[in-house]
C-alpha cells in the first residue's frame, strides 16, 4: 500500500469510527525518561508531534488500548502501572471524542520501531529542544504535566 493509498484509507475509517459510535475513546501516553525526556510520534497521515496513542477499541479497556499503541507505535511496554494524568474532551473533529492522558515513567523499549505506513519518526525530547511542529495540544500537555498547572477539559 503506498503512503497516498494508506493516508486516505486511515481518513477513511476515521470518518467511519466518528459515524458508526455515539461517543469515542481515545488513550495517550507522555512517556518519560529517567533524564526528563518526552517520548513524540510523526504520523503519516497528519501534520506535527504527538504522544503515541490512539483509539479504545470495542471490548477493551483503556489501559489495554494505551499498551497496545505504545508497543505498536513505539515499540514500548509498560513495566509499572501508568498514571492517569487526565480526561480530555476533543470536540473539534467529532463532538463525542475524549481522550484519557497517561504518564508513562516505568516502560522499556528493546529495539527503536522502523518507520512503517502509520509512523514516519519517534524520538526522545528534552523539554528545551522539542520540535517545532510539536502540536499545540501536545504542547500545552506537557506544560500541564510539567508545571503541575492544572489540565484544561479540552485537548
Amino acid at each position: 500500500m503506498s503512503l497516498r493509498s494508506s493516508h486516505l484509507f486511515n481518513k477513511t475509517m476515521q470518518y467511519y469510527w466518528r459515524s458508526t459510535r455515539g461517543l469515542t475513546m481515545g488513550a495517550q501516553g507522555c512517556v518519560i525518561t529517567e533524564d526528563n525526556r518526552i517520548l513524540l510520534i510523526k504520523h503519516t497521515y497528519r501534520p506535527g508531534w504527538h504522544f503515541p496513542g490512539g483509539g479504545v477499541e470495542k471490548n477493551e479497556t483503556i489501559k489495554s488500548a494505551l499498551e497496545r499503541e505504545l508497543h505498536e507505535e513505539a515499540n514500548i511496554d509498560i513495566t509499572g502501572e501508568p498514571e492517569l494524568f487526565a480526561m480530555f474532551t476533543n470536540f473539534e473533529f467529532f463532538p463525542s471524542d475524549h481522550i484519557a492522558l497517561f504518564i508513562v515513567r516505568h516502560w522499556e523499549q528493546k529495539s527503536a520501531p522502523k518507520p512503517n505506513m502509520e509512523i514516519a519518526n519517534h524520538g526522545f525530547f528534552a523539554l528545551d529542544t522539542l520540535p517545532e511542529d510539536t502540536h499545540p495540544s501536545t504542547r500545552a500537555r506537557i506544560e500541564e504535566i510539567i508545571n503541575g498547572t492544572p489540565p484544561s477539559d479540552a485537548w
